[in-house]
């Protein structure tokens, strides 16, 4: 019997997440693990998988964790996984996650824009007992989305502005790169723009996107600009972007350890 069965059985309102592993160990997942390390992530992170073997090893350090050689082994070991990878790997990998029943964050949330991807992650979670977390990421003010998408939703908009280091390329002046809908930016910029695959999915529409890239900033910026019957809503949010990765800003970092950290409170606060 599994841990997490036994667990659901001592307490059937409520599985508790012990054992978490992580698929992926980049910028995202350097930052995860150093506040385990610190005792500060509320569960037991022990279990790395990557494809480069040494970016896995080199966090499986800082917590004394173990690195496994295929995702396999990673599942038979925890109840969650935490996925910081691509989104190829949210194609070809969650699926197999929450086959074997276990409950997977989703960090490269472009990848649930395809309609047909999602959908099927959605049967095989409610087949096999198993849940997707989408953490808010980047951007503040999801939760007011949220309620706002109970009624309805006239405009939803977002824009956002980064170095153009943080996004590939090279500009001299303040450049317009993409002007147009979520669906299609997230085609073009899959490692850039999961803050609009989080706002469409949140509000159930999808968003009406601008991306700029401005050689004069030096944070990454995403201004939403939403409404609806509920009235009007307007957020600017202007990250840090991490150190070892500038396309990755911060906050949606914190934003994955908050969920986790929730995840075990029996005190919670927001949709």
């Amino acid at each position: 019997m599994s841990r997490k069965l036994q667990l659901l059985q001592q307490s059937p309102s409520k599985v508790i997440i012990v054992k978490v592993g992580i698929l992926g160990c980049g910028a995202i997942a350097n930052i995860i693990t150093n506040f385990a390390a610190e005792g500060k992530l509320g569960v037991d992170l022990e279990f790395f998988y990557d494809r480069d073997m040494e970016r896995a090893e080199n966090l499986a350090s800082q917590v004394d964790g173990t690195v496994v050689l295929n995702i396999e082994d990673l599942l038979d070991r925890v109840d969650l996984v935490i996925e910081t990878a691509s989104p190829q790997a949210v194609k070809e990998i969650v699926p197999q996650i929450l086959e074997r029943g276990k409950d997977v964050i989703v960090m490269s949330v472009g990848a649930l824009l395809d309609h047909e991807l999602m959908s099927n992650l959605k049967k095989i979670a409610q087949e096999h007992d198993s849940r997707i977390y989408v953490p808010s990421g980047a951007i503040v003010g999801l939760d007011g989305v949220k309620s706002a998408s109970i009624g309805k939703i006239q405009k939803i908009s977002l824009i956002t502005r980064k170095n153009p280091k943080s996004l590939g390329i090279s500009a001299e002046t303040e450049t317009v790169l993409y002007e147009g809908k979520a669906g299609d930016a997230v085609e073009k910029f899959p490692m850039n723009i999961n803050v609009a695959a989080t706002l469409s999915i949140a509000c159930g529409k999808e968003v009406d996107v601008k991306i700029i890239a401005d050689p004069n900033v030096d944070r990454n910026s995403h201004e939403v600009h939403m409404i609806g019957d509920f009235g009007e809503l307007k957020t600017t949010t202007h990250n840090m972007r991490c150190s070892i990765n500038p396309k990755t800003s911060v906050l949606a970092a914190y934003s994955a350890i908050k969920l986790l950290k929730s995840l075990n409170e029996n005190f919670q606060i927001g949709t």
